[in-house]
């Protein structure tokens, strides 16, 4: 039998004793990309399983909303918990607390690259470092009916399009919307009908959006005169816009069937000085197009028309935070 270089006690003394692996002065080894990547997708909870998120239904029941703040420390320490399965004793522990700060900083320039990457988009890593993250929690039938429905939050009130002007008018306040908009940087659905969304900072407004490839033509039902319920189309601008005050025209129908729309007569009634002429099929998709819906978040509630006016809420959210029920089965969920 050969006899060994080092017995076991050797190896333990010289381990106690010889703490540092390489050398002071050669430069530490980077994080590898796919570490790297894995806990930059922790830090904004891809991959943490729902349950811990929202850990009772009732605290985000049917067709409701809730908005939140990301607690750094609670994502700091689940980072910390991936990092401790290397570590076997005191000299790991002691190399991570060095280093620490180094991984921290490492992540915040990464973090933002995440939605790109999943995205397949080029992009070139930041030099800042992480602020403030917030998001939102959406449960309806809204997500489930529009799964590639569109999220921004804008750091400032956002004015609604206007109605008036021309191409110009529309692109000024396009671009005034893009400086102000928050980078999203997670928005997916976790269940069918439940949208989650992140943004790097505090939103004053957040726009939920109908996708626009959904664009389509539409008359909507309307009590006219009479008290007979007609199919109606509001009237447009040249630019798209809804004319100001509203004057909606009644959808001829041919009396052979009421299902079909006689389109030359709605050519006809659509044919007003003030709106689109009528010299094609172009001008008439224009009058009949339904815009994508827009719900705006905004302070206390947000109007899907502007600032003039108001979101009636449809749950009373105080109320059911006040709930005895609610209360007592939620602290029975926390040790």
């Amino acid at each position: 039998m050969r006899t060994p270089l080092i017995t076991g006690a050797a190896a333990l003394a010289e381990r106690m004793t010889e703490k540092a692996q390489v050398d002071a002065s050669l430069p530490a080894a980077p994080l590898p990309p796919y570490l790297e990547m894995l806990l930059a997708h922790l830090r904004l909870l891809i991959g943490v399983p729902f349950e811990y998120l929202v850990p009772d239904s009732r605290l985000l029941p049917d067709e409701s909303i809730r908005f939140f703040y990301l607690d750094r420390s609670w994502t700091d320490r689940l980072v910390d918990g991936v990092l401790a399965v290397g570590k076997t004793g005191t000299r790991e522990q002691a190399h991570h607390q060095a280093h620490a700060a180094d991984i921290q900083a490492t992540l915040d320039r990464t973090e933002p690259l995440v939605r790109g990457a999943q995205l397949q988009q080029a992009q070139d890593r930041t030099t800042a470092t992480a602020g403030i993250v917030s998001g939102l929690l959406l449960r309806s039938a809204a997500v489930s009916g529009w799964p590639a429905m569109d999220v921004r939050a804008f750091s400032e009130v956002v004015p609604a399009p206007p109605q008036t002007g021309g191409e110009p008018e529309v692109e000024a306040w396009r671009a005034a919307a893009d400086r102000v908009q928050l980078p999203t940087l997670r928005l997916e659905r976790p269940a069918p009908a439940v949208l989650l969304a992140m943004f790097a900072g505090v939103p004053k407004l957040v726009w939920f959006e109908e996708p626009h490839h959904g664009l389509a033509f539409t008359f909507r039902p309307q009590i006219v005169h009479g008290g007979q319920r007609e199919l109606v189309v509001d009237r447009h601008t040249a630019s798209g816009g809804t004319e100001t005050p509203a004057a909606p025209v009644v959808v001829p129908v041919r009396a052979a069937n009421r299902r079909v729309i006689a389109v030359q007569e709605l050519c006809h009634r659509l044919g007003d000085p003030q709106l689109v002429t009528q010299i094609g099929s172009a001008a008439l998709a224009i009058e009949c197009m339904n815009h994508p819906w827009r719900q705006r978040f905004q302070g206390s509630g947000g109007g899907a028309g502007g600032a003039a006016t108001t979101f009636a809420a449809g749950h009373a959210v105080a109320a059911r935070v006040a709930d005895a029920g609610l209360r007592s089965a939620v602290q029975g969920l926390v040790p």
